[in-house]
């Protein structure tokens, strides 16, 4: 094995993840209490990304762009206030009809309290005569008892009554006045905003990436187009999402009869921006309602079908399709998002926690120094496919590993799996080994698990190929359809060990080997994969080499070219004319090297080299067809 180069560790400066930390937690309290600002700001951000495609349709009317701008906000405005009077009126219509609700809901609770109890009158009432008595144990001033009469004590407390003097007409209106002050102070500030974002976007957008980085404009841009274009699609698709969906709940209790049912659909609409716990939020109200008002359980029966039926409808056939990848936050991160921003900000917090989690992930998305946000966040995964399978033949797990091929091979044959994924993975494996990084147990272990995956996939079938360009792209099957060349592999190629498949000089190479062996069996060629030591002072010279008609040496790393040729001279030596091909698995090059009479140099794939030796086997039968005597003769020569 070449000589191995000690890994080489990046000095990091000290005390740069506490510097890292001592920012983060500046950024979090300056968020914290700057929030009575940012909160409108924020809010203003938002609504300028829904209403911008608003203003840009209007433009291309030949709309000013002003006019525009005040005409959309105006629009949007507008049907925010409209739904916000109609939850008013509609929660003042519920608040006079509450108390007629009362009764039916005592005597139900009542009922069920009834069925509860259905069998355990005597223990209701030994439990009540405990209470009492243990009442008057801890409270005897309660009562005195003489001559067997109870009387009441002699000092009983004065009622003593405050009365505040009737409030004037100023001290009224102040008190109605001051709880809208704050609402209607950031409803303001987020109107002025969104005007002058809109106004102003592309003199915004030109000052951003000046700040950002007008060195590297590209990177800039593409930032700015992403966050502009995933923000803007995802808020539409929420609201055309969760409109529909109050929209329908609202229709849905308005004809099971459930009181107020508009009022409910627009908390519905409003509480489904909340990820994963807003629809069961915005259905407790309607229960109790539905509970309250029906002289049966059939009421409360329908609201709650008709939630779930609701949910299930939007959560399972219509956010896959409206939403895909819009967000690309995954669900964990959904999570987290959600409980920080609403722990920072409180409720608006909880509605801005996708939008703003998504920024974070455009930003690590774009910024090398942020990437973390984008892999903690993101909804890419987190390991590539080789990667994963590295990883799981690091920890000794062919199970997952296992797993993951059969659901790469749902769509792709095995030899695809093998090219694009295990020799990837092996790629990486070579690559910490010549680091220095796998001492021998994990080298064992990785070996150990090549084993494995490969015995399981066996007896896989794969599924036949639809498209004809797939079907015919290797050299032998151009071979087959040539017609002056036999259709099938001499049956000399078909013979166990005809195609043996020896290691270079490692674990790693041995374990190719295995999945070159299967690949050329499944192709009906009879190949044998020795073992890592195979090219070894102690087992060379024990080798049987009588049946093989190619030997096939497998690199998965670059050896040198002093230990080639002298693999090759001592091969060459024993196999007595025997066809060598040096199989460089270590490169994507898709090309054949250096080539002799006897020995040939593959850089590639498995599938390259299975079908090099495949059309070798061919164009063999096909010489021995055409000059039987001098095929005689090289026989001969090998015996």
């Amino acid at each position: 094995m070449a000589d191995t180069v000690p890994p080489i560790e990046l000095q990091r400066p000290k005390g740069t993840a506490l510097i890292n930390l001592a920012v983060a937690g500046l950024i979090v309290t300056g968020l914290y209490f700057a929030r009575e600002i940012l909160v409108p700001v924020a809010l203003a951000v938002l609504f300028s990304f829904v209403l911008a495609p608003f203003v840009i349709r209007l433009q291309s009317w030949r709309v000013p762009g002003r006019l525009a701008v005040l005409v959309a906000v105006f629009v949007g405005f507008s049907i925010i206030f409209s739904l916000g009077g109609l939850m008013v009126s509609q929660a003042n219509r519920l608040a006079e009809e509450l108390p007629g609700y009362q009764q039916t809901l005592r005597e139900k609770i009542q009922g069920l309290r009834g069925v509860a109890a259905s069998g355990s009158g005597t223990l209701e009432r030994a439990s009540k005569v405990l209470r009492e008595l243990d009442s008057e144990l801890h409270n005897p001033a309660r009562g005195q008892i003489i001559d067997g009469l109870r009387r009441p004590p002699q000092d009983r407390p004065i009622p003593v009554e405050i009365r505040q003097p009737d409030p004037g007409t100023l001290t009224t209106l102040v008190a109605i006045i001051q709880p809208l002050i704050q609402p209607l102070t950031t409803t303001g500030i987020v109107i002025i905003f969104v005007i002058f974002i809109l106004m102003q976007r592309q003199d915004l957008r030109n000052r951003f990436i000046r700040l950002a980085g007008s060195q590297d404009m590209q990177r800039t841009t593409a930032a700015l187009d992403d966050a502009g274009q995933r923000l803007s699609r995802l808020f539409l698709n929420q609201i055309i999402v969760n409109a529909s969906f109050g929209l329908l709940v609202g229709i849905g209790l308005q004809l099971i009869g459930v009181p107020s049912a508009p009022l409910w659909g627009l908390i519905a609409m409003i509480l489904r921006f909340v990820p994963y716990v807003g629809t069961p939020i915005s259905a407790v109200f309607p229960l109790i309602l539905a509970a309250a008002v029906g002289s049966g359980w059939e009421m409360l029966l329908l609201t709650v079908a008709l939630f779930a039926t609701l949910q299930v409808f939007a959560a399972q056939v219509v956010e896959p399709q409206v939403y895909g990848r819009s967000s690309g936050l995954s669900p964990i991160a959904i999570v987290l998002s959600a409980s920080f921003w609403t722990w920072l900000w409180g409720p608006i917090g909880l509605v801005l926690a996708t939008p703003l989690t998504v920024c974070l992930v455009v930003v690590g998305r774009h910024v090398d120094r942020l990437q973390f946000l984008d892999v903690l966040l993101g909804n890419e995964p987190a390991l590539t496919p080789p990667q994963l399978v590295y990883q799981r033949m690091l920890a000794g797990d062919p199970i997952e590993a296992s797993q993951q091929a059969q659901d790469f091979l749902g769509e792709a044959s095995l030899e695809n799996y093998y090219d694009t994924i295990m020799l990837d993975g092996l790629r990486l494996a070579e690559a910490d080994a010549r680091l220095g990084r796998l001492d021998r147990e994990r080298m064992e272990r990785v070996l150990a698990t090549v084993h494995e995956v490969v015995d399981d996939l066996e007896t896989h079938e794969d599924r036949p190929l639809v498209e004809a360009e797939e079907a015919d792209t290797s050299p032998l099957a151009r071979l087959d359809t040539d017609p002056e060349l036999p259709a099938i592999v001499p049956e000399r190629w078909q013979r166990p060990g005809a195609v043996l498949c020896l290691p270079g000089s490692g674990k790693l190479d041995e374990a190719a080997a295995v999945i070159l062996a299967q690949i050329m069996n499944r192709r009906g060629i009879g190949a044998i994969a020795e073992t890592a030591d195979a090219l070894s002072m102690s087992r060379f010279f024990s080798l049987d080499l009588s049946q093989a008609a190619a030997f096939c040496i497998c690199y998965v790393g670059k050896p040198s070219d002093a230990m080639v040729q002298y693999t090759v001279r001592r091969l060459s030596k024993k196999s007595k004319g025997g066809r060598i091909i040096i199989a460089l698995l270590g490169s994507d090059a898709d090309a054949v090297g250096q080539s002799t009479r006897d020995i040939t140099t593959v850089v590639g794939n498995f599938s390259a080299v299975a079908d090099l030796i495949g059309e070798t086997a061919v164009k063999t039968s096909r010489a021995v067809e055409a000059h039987p005597g001098a095929a005689k003769v090289h026989v001969e020569a090998e015996r």
